[in-house]
């Protein structure tokens, strides 16, 4: 095992990294993709006070970032990125463009949409702004706490109408939806499964953890430059977990051009940092909604693809959750060339009908905004 990671550190200059490019911080310029579909986003920073970690920890000042779209006069709508990525990347035009404009599902003129950055995440307090590997570890349920603070005391919001995550976001829903019953009317957990972390998923993203840390660039997390290590890891964990089969095959019949997307995967800049990676990914390690699904009083809709790599349809681990859970249904994107395997939920086309059927039906609970 030691000489398997020395290998892959000592392979990892070649490679810089494709999955987290698109999941950085947003640029002032949000709406560039689409001007004209959604109303101008806003972004802004609030700061929870002597914010507790799950582990007892204390951080005397957490700042969250925060994006948000819409009139604050709207009904409340949470929107949670996947790991590494931040609210804005959520203004495109294959998700704001197919949700967020007039008579759209998610209508801006009608619902006040918040897009938070995660803790540790976009520009949200992480590891990388001074405390490197003294951060405390936190975990999704800390995440959670600090988008509620940010929800309640930040926005004063009293309820949501809908939270609606992916990956990440889709297993921060889960939790969320158990953690806080009666703060919201729905849930739209995307793109995860609310079973354990373990197989493959967990798997890949140990190598991933163990990539950073076994390079000797890492230097338990004192570097001055950013360790090779995390470049190689990022390229293979996107390959590995995201794209789609069919997809990939698609754009790739053949080993020229399957070497051309690799050789410009491996000429995109890289912008990460190791130890903020480092952490966000640890953070699934205790992911675990499985025994608290009856505690779920908002009406649910699942979404997820059938050639999703890292929650594979095919361990029929989605239809016995569903079952428990009061007022639930599941939605199962078809597998076809269009579809992008994990990163399928991104093209809100192939599931927005599905949404837009499920608030329409989903009942306003007590509460308001």
């Amino acid at each position: 095992m030691a000489e398997q990671n020395r290998i892959f550190a000592k392979c990892a200059w070649r490679l810089i990294p494709f999955m987290l490019l698109g999941m950085l911080a947003a640029s002032p310029a949000l709406a560039a993709d689409s001007p004209n579909s959604w109303p101008a986003p806003n972004q802004g920073d609030w700061t929870a006070h002597n914010f507790r970690f799950h582990t007892g920890e204390v951080m005397p000042e957490l700042r969250l970032h925060y994006t948000t779209i819409g009139a604050p006069t709207g009904e409340p709508v949470l929107i949670l990125h996947g790991t590494a990525g931040a609210g804005g990347n959520f203004l495109n035009a294959n998700f704001a463009g197919e949700l967020f404009g007039p008579g759209q599902p998610l209508d801006a003129g009608k619902y006040f949409i918040i897009l938070p950055d995660a803790l540790g995440t976009g520009k949200s307090t992480r590891p990388s702004d001074g405390l490197k590997m003294k951060f405390p570890n936190y975990d999704y349920a800390d995440m959670n706490a600090a988008a509620y603070l940010l929800l309640t005391e930040g926005f004063g919001t009293k309820h949501l109408r809908v939270v609606l995550g992916e990956s990440m976001g889709g297993m921060q829903t889960w939790l969320l939806a158990e953690q806080y019953p009666d703060f919201m009317d729905a849930a739209v957990p995307m793109a995860s499964l609310p079973v354990e972390m373990s197989g493959r998923n967990w798997m890949m993203r140990r190598m991933l953890i163990d990539a950073i840390k076994s390079d000797p660039d890492w230097n338990n997390g004192n570097y001055t430059k950013q360790p090779r290590g995390i470049k190689f890891a990022s390229v293979w964990f996107g390959i590995a977990t995201s794209g789609g089969t069919q997809a990939d095959y698609k754009q790739a019949p053949t080993r020229e051009q399957a070497d051309k997307i690799v050789e410009n995967r491996l000429a995109a800049p890289f912008a990460g940092d190791a130890n903020d990676t480092l952490y966000q990914w640890s953070a699934s390690s205790d992911f675990n909604p499985a025994p608290g699904l009856e505690k779920i009083h908002a009406a649910l809709l699942a979404v997820n693809s059938a050639d999703d790599e890292r929650n594979p349809a095919e361990l029929g681990l989605m239809e016995p959750a569903i079952k428990r859970i009061k007022n639930a249904r599941y939605y199962l994107i078809p597998a076809s060339a269009e579809t992008r395997g994990h990163g399928t939920v991104g093209l809100a086309k192939l599931w927005k009908q599905q949404l837009q059927d499920f608030l329409l039906a989903a009942p306003h609970l007590a509460g308001g905004h």
